[in-house]
């Protein structure tokens, strides 16, 4: 027989606080008193069937309560539904009432779909009452007289709800912006006119209209800074004459080789041909001693044939004689 307390079996006792475990598991009275006193009424039954469906009640009733007492009357069906959705719903509430306070019309699918969408719903309103400024990077750029303009611009933006869904974000709005700048300088005459006139940099950015197809209205474009870098002009001009002049110094190269190629195949034709004078002097004895053999020269006939190389060389000495450069009387005075 079980042991028996205060007349009870244990079992059942055990049994009975496991009972009451699960059921003040199950429906939240604390939660449920909570929500009724703070004029957020919600039935039990919707309590227990949040535990079933797996959802936490309390992130669900804190932000009813929390509407309610803004003023707002939300339904505690749709908060549940932006739940499973795997949204946060805590977050959206706050938007809403921070929306309706500032006076801005923002509706509770508006707001669900900005949080699913992945941005920041209460901070999409915060930007939207409080303005933020957002700084673009150093953007250098040309001028027409070729001196480089490092500009720093602040962008003040306001957040456009309607438009935070399916909206470019910041970087568009700071890619847009370093395009107007280079635009703006790169279309100078002179730096020095931007310098003067740095606001003229701002005017022409916001003429573009540069905040279309985002999430933000773009207020202002302040220039914080702009200094003067590089004469980009000068360094094109100089890197421009060296290559030029390392295009010069390959066609002299290239002449050059030529040159050489020419001159080496002269002295190899004159090399050839005088290969042959020899080889053809060589044959003259030969030639001669066959003509004797044959009868087809006689001593007479040779005599005179020497005869003829001998005036023929005399003729050539005296001509290269006459070719030297004369002396005055009385020797070279070149040297006085």
């Amino acid at each position: 027989m079980d042991e028996l307390i205060f007349g009870i079996p244990l079992l059942l006792l055990i049994a009975g606080f496991v009972v009451i475990v699960f059921i003040l598991w199950m429906v939240p009275i604390r939660l449920w008193i909570t929500a009724w006193a703070s004029g957020a009424y919600v039935p039990i039954t919707t309590l227990i069937g949040m535990r079933l469906r797996k959802v936490s009640p309390a992130t669900i009733i804190w932000p009813l309560i929390a509407a309610t007492k803004a003023g707002l009357r939300l339904n505690i069906r749709d908060l549940e539904g932006h739940y499973l959705a795997g949204g946060n719903v805590n977050n959206v509430v706050k938007a809403l009432i921070s929306a309706d306070k500032a006076a801005i019309d923002l509706s509770f699918q508006k707001a669900t779909a900005i949080d699913l969408a992945g941005r920041d719903v209460l901070e999409a309103v915060h930007v939207s009452v409080n303005p933020k400024v957002i700084q673009t990077p150093k953007v250098a750029a040309m001028a027409k007289d070729g001196i480089q303009l490092i500009a720093l611009a602040r962008v003040t933006v306001r957040a456009n709800l309607p438009r935070l869904v399916g909206g470019a974000g910041e970087e568009t709005i700071l890619a847009r912006v370093g395009e107007g700048i280079v635009s703006t300088i790169g279309s100078a005459d002179s730096h020095k006119a931007v310098l003067e006139n740095p606001d003229s940099i701002s005017r022409t950015v916001l003429e573009k209209g540069l905040d279309s197809g985002t999430a933000y209205d773009i207020l202002s474009i302040d220039i914080a800074d702009v200094d003067v870098g590089k004469n980009i002009g000068a360094e094109l001009q100089a890197d421009q004459a060296e290559a030029d002049k390392r295009v010069a110094q390959a066609r002299a190269e290239q002449r050059r080789a030529m040159a050489v190629a020419a001159e080496q195949e002269k002295r190899a034709l004159v090399e050839e041909m005088r290969a042959r004078v020899v080889e053809s002097e060589a044959q003259v004895p030969l030639a001669i001693a066959e003509a004797f053999k044959t009868g087809n020269l006689g001593v007479m006939e040779y005599a005179r044939y020497r005869n003829i190389v001998s005036d023929t060389s005399m003729r050539e000495s005296i001509a290269e004689g006459s070719r030297e450069p004369k002396q005055g009387r009385g020797g070279d005075r070149s040297n006085e």
